[in-house]
């Protein structure tokens, strides 16, 4: 119920702000993307080359989300917010906890992350925009994870994303790619600690293609590679999403997720829901 009535304060928090004026809304709808469980920009799973929100290079742009991932044995529930500053620097904070079902255990996580735009841009660069970004987590109970064998509480992932949209180049839809290289040693995003014994980090591959059926939906994939330095059969990730962006100030994402085995723990499929708003 407490994770409901987040994701439910987020849907109103949303509305309000779709309500007032907005600082920032130089971009063409829904080309920021939503946020990514972590904290950026992006789809649900992975991040994006984007910025977070509507700013051009004189704006500041806010975001906020609350976010639920509930699959056969654990519920995932996300909140954050995002700041856009000048379309240069994207600075956001993401507060989790996973429910592990049916015990009554609960591990909870924080994230603060920036990532900075390097080079190009989304749409009208012929080449396709670059961003370089951290994500500094840290486990507030790392007991679990610590009897799983994980080394540490707290990581740092490092990534480098490079995505584009192409205007009308399938049977007249726009067409977005993202490729993502992420240096990381989280197991299971870090919500199982960090690195074990002999293992270090990995350079890993996650993707995304999404298709904007109009200027308000987007339907796409993703996959995410991840590590097993638990040796647990930590599997990777994917969804099939749908994105509804009615206006600049609020998104909608609904996905099913395939999260595969988690903490040895198999058939871990269900369904994604994250609510935005923009200022």
């Amino acid at each position: 119920m407490r994770a409901m009535r987040r994701l439910l304060s987020s849907g109103a928090i949303a509305l309000l702000l779709s309500a007032t004026p907005c600082l920032a809304g130089g971009k063409l709808l829904a080309t920021p993307g939503v946020s990514q469980f972590e904290g950026a920009a992006g789809g649900g799973l992975v991040p994006w080359a984007q910025l977070a929100g509507y700013a051009t290079e004189n704006e500041v742009a806010f975001s906020g989300y609350c976010t639920r991932v509930d699959v056969d044995d654990f519920t995932l529930d996300t909140c954050g917010a995002q700041f856009n500053l000048f379309d240069r620097l994207e600075l956001s904070y993401a507060e989790q906890r996973l429910d592990v079902q049916p015990l009554t255990l609960e591990l909870e996580q924080k994230i603060a992350g920036f990532k900075l735009r390097l080079a190009g841009d989304l749409v009208y660069s012929p080449y396709p925009q670059v961003s370089l970004g951290v994500m500094h987590k840290q486990l507030d109970d790392a007991a679990v994870p610590y009897a799983l064998g994980a080394q540490d509480d707290t990581g740092t992932d490092i990534y480098l994303a490079v995505s584009k949209l192409h205007l009308g180049v399938l049977a007249g839809y726009n067409l977005l790619w993202n490729i993502t290289a992420r240096r990381t040693e989280a197991n299971e995003a870090g919500l199982l600690g960090y690195g074990a014994a002999d293992a270090s980090p990995q350079l890993l591959l996650e993707g995304s293609v999404a298709v904007l059926l109009d200027k308000r939906f987007a339907l796409g994939v993703e996959y995410r590679e991840k590590p097993d330095n638990l040796g647990l059969g930590e599997d990777d990730w994917r969804d099939l999403f749908v994105a509804w962006f009615p206006n600049k100030h609020l998104s909608v994402t609904a996905a099913w997720v395939d999260l595969g085995r988690i903490a040895a723990i198999e058939g871990q499929d269900g369904w994604y829901l994250s609510i935005m708003g923009y200022y």
